[in-house]
């Protein structure tokens, strides 16, 4: 496909337009004129060239000025422009590379010249705009394969929160699908709370299920014992939040991080009285506090080695009287309000 290239030629004499025309005379260049300043900005707002060839010395815009309007142009800022001029100092030299310019020609024209440097800068133009052009659809790509690679890396994050978590149920006493109704409970908490943006909506939602994850490093005899836990044996079962965070906290992704601190802080309590650390109020994590309520919901409403199921009557009574010593007052009033929609998720078992 052969290329054609678009030429501004810019003198207020005509017959140097001309000669100029004459010695660069080609099937691939396509020219334009203009006979000042004015008229050539005028030009370039209706039109796109590949080159400027412009003269300094002309009444009213002179071409250091006009120079000056192209480079400070963004959409024609880029388009190279050569003085061709019979001003020959250094000083102006200087000043139009100061200005942008690519080169200058001087006149009268030396045809060998002219066209050497049209024809080298018309190139240097065109190879910039393909490398400008093949660097964006290659950013794209990259942005593509970035894309890609995080929803890959995401996926992965997922399938090891799953696996886990069947893991943590396997040795567990506790029902099938708690963790999913864990799940389920905090999203629908923190929806209807409002404090969470989308992005942590899903975070808390794939990361609930590793609230109790530190419990599979508790002895069996304490973590399936079916009586009440001796006070050393609480303190054993207690160590599974310690164990979550050392494990869990090493990650840097956000959803790791997350399941860290939920891991973590869920058995804290509003009042400073839970543990490991005795946290309170707001140094709770938003996280802690909401699948705090959640894994507490789903373990009074199911059956447990040691507990028969409770009823939502009776959880309401528990939700009450703990308002503010175990659980956060707002979260509270929002199960509370809402506890038709938290009671189908208790029915679920799949």
């Amino acid at each position: 496909m052969s290329v054609s290239y678009n030429i501004l030629i810019v003198d207020d004499v005509s017959e140097n337009i001309k000669v100029a025309i004459s010695i660069l005379k080609n099937d691939a260049y396509n020219f334009s004129y203009a006979l000042n300043g004015k008229e050539a900005l005028e030009v370039l707002k209706t039109k796109r060239f590949d080159l400027v060839l412009l003269d300094i010395m002309m009444p009213g815009i002179d071409g250091f000025k006009v120079c000056k309007i192209i480079k400070n142009t963004p959409a024609i800022q880029d388009t190279p422009v050569i003085f061709v001029t019979a001003k020959v100092d250094i000083e102006s030299i200087e000043e139009g590379f100061k200005l942008g310019a690519v080169d200058y020609v001087t006149k009268p024209f030396h045809a060998r010249e002219l066209k050497s440097r049209v024809i080298n800068h018309l190139e240097l133009y065109r190879a910039k705009k393909q490398l400008k052009k093949h660097n964006i659809s290659l950013n794209e790509k990259l942005k593509s394969s970035d894309k890609q690679h995080f929803s890959e890396i995401e996926l992965a994050q997922k399938e090891i929160i799953y696996v886990l978590s069947e893991l943590m149920e396997s040795r567990s006493i506790e029902t099938a699908n708690h963790v999913n109704r864990v799940a389920s409970v905090s999203q629908l908490l923190a929806t209807l709370d409002g404090r969470l943006s989308e992005d942590e909506l899903k975070i808390i939602f794939l990361a609930a299920p590793l609230h109790d994850i530190g419990k599979v490093l508790i002895d069996d005899s304490v973590l399936h014992k079916a009586g009440s836990l001796t006070e050393e044996e609480f303190a054993i079962m207690k160590e599974h939040s310690f164990y979550a965070h050392k494990i869990l906290s090493k990650s840097q992704t956000k959803l790791i991080k997350a399941a860290s601190i939920i891991a973590h802080e869920h058995h804290e309590n509003w009042d400073g009285s839970g543990y490991p650390r005795g946290l309170k109020e707001e140094e709770i994590h938003i996280y802690g506090r909401i699948v705090a309520i959640a894994d507490v919901v789903d373990a009074l409403t199911h059956k447990r080695v040691y507990k028969e199921a409770w009823s939502m009557e009776q959880v309401k009574v528990f939700m009450a009287e703990n308002s503010g010593v175990k659980f956060e007052p707002a979260l509270v009033d929002i199960f509370l309000s809402n506890i038709d929609e938290f009671e189908k998720i208790m029915e679920l078992e799949v």
